[in-house]
């Protein structure tokens, strides 16, 4: 798609931002890279041959029936005896002595069976977020070759965590900023276009809702109700739309007085089509300068939430129940520097990406 003049200056003028752009192309690897966590980290293999078949567990459920086994629950691929029976193509020995079958397979003796080798491929990392390992040490444990960042208290690999958190921590932060910000800007727009009673009594309600203590409402909800992702949102949505709202009502107000608004309300021109094409983009500089306190806002507000024990569930891989378990495990000091690293990249690229994105905005800024 080709860009008009202004977005290419917009544009242009982002890319010699170079904190900014080079920011925007380390997070969106980061992002992309947490999106495909699955095939990245899973206790899942990507692909299975068996018995000349091809199966895919880490997309779909397959019993242990299904490769020779006797239950017919999800087969449990990291099992030595499970492995055993997809690599030799299913041999009943696999229960007796399943190291020495696999070890006959790789080295080719049961071919003289006339059984058709099996293989198996698995993530990068092996574990999935919830995946507890059997350490020989006492969890948490520190970084070894097989994990990277060590474990926490419950031997789950630290990595994967991260990278289901980071993708977490970053669609959590997108979708309040994003719904936020629509409300936000709506009303805003409206109380400052229209003024008069319309924005004196917006302006009142706002203020009564500003005031309630948003915390509080919800340690109320989590004691209600079981905390989850949606239920999250929603609260936080409820709380973060207040933001904008100052910012753009003051640039509505100062410019609905504008001649070409004058002249655009002469010619019959409806108020709506008037706010989004001749004073919105006034406001788009003093709406994005606010919008990286709103993203990063909901990241901290999440990470808090999950580090009091009001947010997502212990299970769910949060950046926030990691920094609780690098304060209730002092002796493990990498679950606290891997939390702290984490959180200071993240918002730090953040904050840059926004704000190359607001000069680019601003027709009065220019890179030379």
């Amino acid at each position: 798609m080709k860009l008009n003049k202004i977005n290419q200056r917009r544009w242009k003028n982002f890319k010699q931002n170079k904190r900014a752009f080079w920011s925007l192309i380390i997070f969106t690897i980061c992002f992309v890279i947490s999106l495909c966590a699955e095939f990245i980290a899973n206790d899942r293999p990507l692909l299975v041959k068996y018995q000349g078949a091809y199966y895919m567990p880490v997309l779909s459920f397959y019993s242990e029936e299904t490769f020779g086994g006797d239950l017919r629950t999800e087969a449990i691929y990291s099992d030595i005896e499970v492995e055993c029976l997809i690599i030799s193509g299913g041999l009943e020995e696999c229960w007796d002595a399943p190291e020495q079958i696999i070890k006959d397979s790789q080295d080719g003796i049961i071919d003289a069976r006339k059984i058709e080798r099996g293989f198996v491929i698995w993530p990068l990392i092996p574990y999935h977020f919830s995946t507890v390992d059997t350490l020989d040490v006492p969890a948490p444990s520190p970084p070894n070759n097989n994990h990277l960042l060590g474990t926490d208290d419950t031997a789950r690999d630290v990595l994967a965590r991260v990278i289901y958190g980071f993708r977490l921590s970053v669609l959590f932060a997108l979708i309040v900023s994003i719904f936020s910000s629509f409300i936000g800007i709506f009303m805003g727009a409206v109380q400052g276009y229209f003024g008069g009673r319309t924005d004196l009594l917006a302006q009142r309600l706002i203020e009564i809702w500003g005031a309630t203590p948003s915390l509080y409402v919800i340690i109320i909800v989590a004691a209600i109700y079981r905390m989850d992702f949606w239920i999250l949102v929603f609260l936080m949505i409820l709380f973060s739309w207040t933001a904008l709202v100052g910012v753009v009502r003051a640039e509505f107000l100062r410019a609905r007085n504008f001649e070409y608004v004058q002249a655009a309300k002469a010619l019959g021109v409806s108020p709506i089509k008037i706010m989004i094409r001749h004073v919105l983009p006034n406001a788009m500089v003093a709406t994005l300068t606010m919008l990286p306190f709103i993203v990063t806002g909901a990241i901290g507000s999440l990470a808090a939430l999950d580090f009091l024990g009001f947010g997502l569930p212990s299970s769910a891989p949060s950046l926030g129940e990691l920094t609780l378990q690098a304060k209730q495990n002092l002796q493990a000091p990498w679950l606290g520097l891997t939390a702290f690293s984490v959180f200071a990249l993240m918002l730090m690229m953040l904050v840059f990406i926004f704000e190359g994105i607001r000069d680019a905005f601003d027709p009065r800024k220019t890179y030379s």
